[in-house]
């Protein structure tokens, strides 16, 4: 399952992930595209309160999966099957009782989220419409992408990619259905979005039902120790996923209060699907990397991960580079799709990206080492890399610099958040060789 050159697990492993959650992040850009040019700016600003939350639910989800995900490649790396499918059902049982939680607990505070989220009193009824029916199918959507990492802990990540891409192809579909023939408005956008995920369920349930891996579903011992393991090893993931989220949060907020008002909102959705497909790129690449490191770490190959490191972080390093120079010449092309007529929106948000992305082609080396330290069970330096690009650097970088530079420097401090941690990361790096070869 592991055998062969490290250029050969990276595509095994690194690429079906990152084609499946590429696929994936079409449910928010096909909703953007069909919102703005069926309905206009204040809809699009009404779809951008939710995408926080969205981030919020993939990263729960994540965190789950990865924590169990990297148990199981560990206990299954070491012939232990039993304990493999003991850790795969509790996670189907903890994700289940969070699912419950968010849909009546969301629910039942709809109006205040949406304000905690950034919504304005011109978009607020719009969006919470768009919201309800996020948190009401949210369960699909966060078994979606448990079912799929753990699919492709269990040795399938081509399955793990067809069930994403499928979900999403769907999500095309019923986007097109729900808001022209049908005539929905901004309640059928939503609609595609919640059922998309459920597609990817029916798709990926078989694989566990039917016994085709070391994984199937059994009556199991839950035991509150390995519960805070799969907490603990996913947390790393739980902050690299929600980093979206708190980014979007971060400057939803600092977008209305330095005056940009409802086209500083729309602008930021759509710099922020830019945002998500290049960070899609690098999050499929290092969770598709997840079982290899984990693996190798239950046998002891020591050497091999290091192989593999070394290889993954020259590709994520290229990649960034090329997504950067494909945003110098491309972006304005890429903005309008989404709003063909709003010249406006579409030179405001092509001047900010420029800048916003400046710095991007260090979050993928961010991105690999989270997931390599993480996967390694070394969680403290995984832990702290994720906080500084995420709950550390941003916020204070935004609260700070605009008081110095203006209202304009909002827009640069995502990328230099990117290099903070970029340096941090590296020095640890550098750190932890010295001591393992004094």
């Amino acid at each position: 399952m592991y055998e062969g050159k490290t250029s050969t697990l990276f595509r095994k492993y690194a690429i079906p992930q990152m084609i499946g959650l590429l696929f994936n992040s079409v449910y928010l850009i096909v909703d953007g595209v069909f919102i703005g040019n069926r309905l206009g700016r204040d809809a699009m600003a009404a779809a951008a309160v939710s995408v926080p939350f969205i981030e919020i639910l993939l990263s729960i989800s994540m965190a789950v999966a990865s924590g169990a995900g990297i148990m199981i490649s560990n206990y299954i790396g070491k012939k232990n099957k039993k304990e493999a499918v003991r850790i795969f059902n509790i996670a189907i049982w903890v994700l289940g009782a969070i699912s419950i939680l968010i849909v009546v607990l969301g629910n039942v505070f709809i109006n205040p989220l949406a304000e905690l989220l950034g919504s304005t009193p011109k978009i607020h009824k719009a969006a919470v419409k768009y919201l309800w029916y996020i948190i009401t199918f949210s369960p699909f959507l966060l078994f979606s992408f448990l079912l799929g990492g753990l699919v492709r802990n269990d040795g399938r990540p081509k399955l793990a990619m067809f069930a994403l891409a499928f979900g999403s192809v769907s999500n095309i579909v019923l986007d097109y259905v729900f808001m022209y023939p049908l005539n929905m408005g901004i309640a059928g956008a939503a609609l595609a979005t919640a059922l998309g995920p459920i597609f990817s369920v029916i798709i990926l349930l078989p694989h566990f039902l039917q016994k085709k891996g070391s994984l199937y579903f059994a009556r199991v011992h839950m035991d509150d120790r390995s519960i805070r393991q799969i907490f603990v090893l996913g947390f790393p993931s739980f902050i690299m996923e929600f980093t979206i989220g708190i980014i979007t949060f971060i400057y939803n907020i600092a977008i209305i209060k330095n005056g940009y008002g409802e086209i500083g909102l729309a602008a930021y959705l759509v710099i922020g699907y830019l945002m998500l497909i290049i960070l899609t790129i690098f999050l499929g690449m290092a969770e598709g990397l997840q079982p290899v490191f984990s693996y190798f770490t239950g046998t002891g190959e020591t050497r091999r991960n290091r192989d593999m490191l070394s290889f993954a972080a020259k590709i994520f390093l290229c990649t960034g580079v090329v997504c950067y120079v494909f945003i110098v010449f491309f972006s304005r092309d890429f903005f309008s799709v989404f709003t063909p007529k709003d010249i406006e929106l579409i030179s405001f948000a092509e001047s900010k990206s420029l800048v916003y992305f400046s710095g991007f082609f260090l979050a993928g080396f961010n991105i690999l080492m989270i997931s390599f330290w993480q996967s390694t069970q070394i969680t403290k330096q995984a832990m702290s890399v994720s906080l500084m690009r995420s709950l550390i650097a941003p916020p204070v970088l935004i609260m700070v610099l605009p008081v110095f530079f203006g209202s304009g420097a909002i827009w640069i401090c995502h990328s230099l958040s990117e290099a903070i941690t970029a340096c941090v990361a590296f020095s640890m790096l550098i750190a932890i060789r010295r001591r393992a070869h004094p």
